[in-house]
């Protein structure tokens, strides 16, 4: 497997919400990434894919919630979110996709 193909693997898609919007006002950028992934391999992952510095990574984990489907009780998968500062004059344009 390829570099880009391991980095690709720790970052999955950008989260666009209206919290993730107003942290951009901020110079930060949310990413939906691996749950086993940890702060340095985010950080080297932005900065490698994105060519820009990274300031600091913050990660929380987000529990799946508990819903029916077809009557059945089912879970929806964790999901870890990175919310990524960079550093001044570094900006990411998420809407046009990874």
């Amino acid at each position: 497997m390829s570099d880009t193909a391991k980095l690709y693997d720790v970052i999955r898609q950008p989260i666009i919400t209206e919290k993730a919007t107003m942290a951009s006002e901020n110079n930060a950028v949310v990413f939906e990434v691996a749950i086993d992934a940890n702060k340095p391999q985010i950080k080297e992952a932005v900065e490698t894919l994105f060519n820009v510095k990274v300031k600091a990574v913050n990660t929380s984990i987000t529990k799946g919630k508990v819903k029916r489907f077809r009557g059945q009780l089912g879970k929806r998968k964790d999901i870890k979110k990175a919310y990524v500062t960079l550093e001044e004059g570094n900006t990411i344009d998420v809407s046009t996709g990874l």
